[in-house]
């Protein structure tokens, strides 16, 4: 199974607005519940570096991309970086409950 990991650095001042756009994608999600979407967001201990994990659909895809939430979220967050994010995509060797 691969998964999306975007780390990104927000600017200080937006970090709270960065948070209310990944609790509303929560929100949306606990509200659709789609099937097999696994999706969390986290911050470091900086407080302003936000990491986000995603499991890719088996062809590939990204399975929020055309929630609304979501992608009110990614427009914002062109706005509220402090640098560029870092994209990686990864593939689960082991994994107990998280995928």
């Amino acid at each position: 199974m691969n998964v999306l990991m975007v780390r990104a650095k927000i600017k200080e001042e937006n970090v709270a607005d960065a948070q209310a756009a990944v609790d509303k994608v929560i929100q949306a999600l606990e509200r659709a519940q789609p099937a097999g979407v696994r999706y969390a967001s986290s911050t470091l201990s900086d407080g302003v570096t936000f990491v986000a994990l995603v499991e890719l659909e088996s062809d590939g895809s990204h399975p929020l991309r055309g929630f609304p939430a979501y992608a009110e979220m990614v427009e914002n967050l062109k706005q509220w970086y402090a640098e560029p994010p870092a994209v990686e995509k990864m593939t689960v060797t082991g994994s107990y409950g998280l995928f």
